[in-house]
C-alpha cells in the first residue's frame, strides 16, 4: 500500500463539496450517471472476472451492478456522506472510507477497477490510475468514464455559458487538473500506456439527461456538484441570479411534454494490465 500524503487544497476542496453535495448528486444526478453503468462493467468484465474494486463509487450504484452480475465487489470512496448514502441502500456491499491516490489495498489484489465520473475530480488522477494499475492482477483491466466536452454534454455548455456570460471573473478555487482532460482520447492513450496499461478501448456512450423542469439544471449543479457548484456557491447574489436565470433561458428549449431532455454523453476508456 502506497503512503498517504498530505491533503492539498484541492483535495480538501473536493472533500468538503461532497460531504455536503452527497444526498443532492445522489437525488439530482446518479439516474443520469447510471446510464453508463452497464457499458462500465461490460468494457472490463471477462470470464474470469470475479472481483472488482468500484473507486469514487459514490452511492453505490455501480458496487450494485457488479455484484448483481456475480462479481465480489468492494466499494472505496473518500467522502463520508457519499459511504453512508452507498451503505443505506446497499447493506450487503463491502464499502470502506479510502483515497484514490492512496489505495487502502495491497497489490495484485483484484480483477477489475472501474471509475465512474471519478477521475475528474481527483487531485492527482495519474496516481489514481497508477493505483489502479498496482491493485490490478496480471490482465486485469481498468475501466473508467468522464464527460464528453461541453459541445457535446449540452448541460456543461448551458452552465459554463452562463457562469462566463455573468460570472465574476476574480472568483478563483483551488487549483485542480483540467475538467476535461480525459474527454480527450489522446491524453488518455498517453497516460494509460506511460502507466503501462494496453489493449485500450475508448468510446463515447450516449446519454440524456431527464430533469422535471429547466430550474432543475441548476439546482442540480449548484447543490449537487464539487467544482461547478463550489464556483456558483462563491458567487454574489446579483451575478447568481443571473446565471440561474440565463441557465432556465436555454434549459427551455430542450423542454417537452413537461420534462426537459438534455444530451449528456459520456467518454468510456478501458484498458489491461499485462
Amino acid at each position: 500500500m502506497t503512503n498517504h500524503p498530505p491533503p492539498d487544497p484541492f483535495w480538501t476542496f473536493e472533500h468538503t463539496a461532497w460531504e455536503r453535495s452527497a444526498r443532492s448528486y445522489h437525488n439530482f444526478w446518479t439516474r443520469l450517471t447510471s446510464q453508463t453503468i452497464e457499458p462500465l462493467l461490460s468494457a472490463i468484465q471477462r470470464g474470469d472476472t470475479t472481483r472488482l474494486l468500484d473507486v469514487a463509487t459514490g452511492s453505490g450504484n455501480v458496487a450494485q451492478a457488479g455484484i448483481r452480475k456475480g462479481m465480489r465487489v468492494v466499494g472505496v470512496d473518500f467522502s463520508t456522506a457519499m459511504l453512508t448514502q452507498a451503505r443505506k441502500q446497499y447493506q450487503e456491499i463491502d464499502f470502506c472510507e479510502g483515497d484514490a491516490e492512496v489505495l487502502p489495498f495491497s497489490d495484485n489484489n483484484f480483477d477489475a477497477v472501474v471509475i465512474n465520473f471519478g477521475l475528474l475530480h481527483f487531485g492527482n488522477p495519474e496516481q489514481a490510475l497508477k493505483e489502479a494499475y498496482r491493485v490490478l492482477r496480471s490482465g486485469g483491466r481498468i475501466g473508467f468514464t468522464v464527460w464528453a466536452t461541453p459541445d457535446a454534454a449540452i448541460g456543461f455548455q448551458i452552465m459554463l455559458q452562463a457562469i462566463e456570460t455573468h460570472g465574476d471573473p476574480a472568483i478563483q478555487l483551488p487549483e485542480g487538473p483540467p475538467f476535461f482532460r480525459f474527454s480527450d482520447p489522446a491524453e488518455s492513450e498517453r497516460t494509460l500506456q506511460a502507466i503501462g496499461f494496453t489493449n485500450l478501448s475508448i468510446t463515447a456512450v450516449q446519454q440524456i439527461w431527464r430533469l422535471p423542469s429547466p430550474n432543475d439544471l441548476f439546482v442540480a449543479f449548484y447543490e449537487g456538484t464539487a467544482r461547478t457548484g463550489g464556483l456558483l456557491r462563491a458567487q454574489s447574489r446579483v451575478a447568481l441570479d443571473n446565471i440561474r436565470t440565463a441557465v432556465i433561458k436555454a434549459a427551455s428549449a430542450y423542454e417537452k411534454d413537461g420534462s426537459v431532455k438534455i444530451s449528456m454523453p459520456a467518454i468510456l476508456t478501458s484498458a489491461q494490465k499485462p
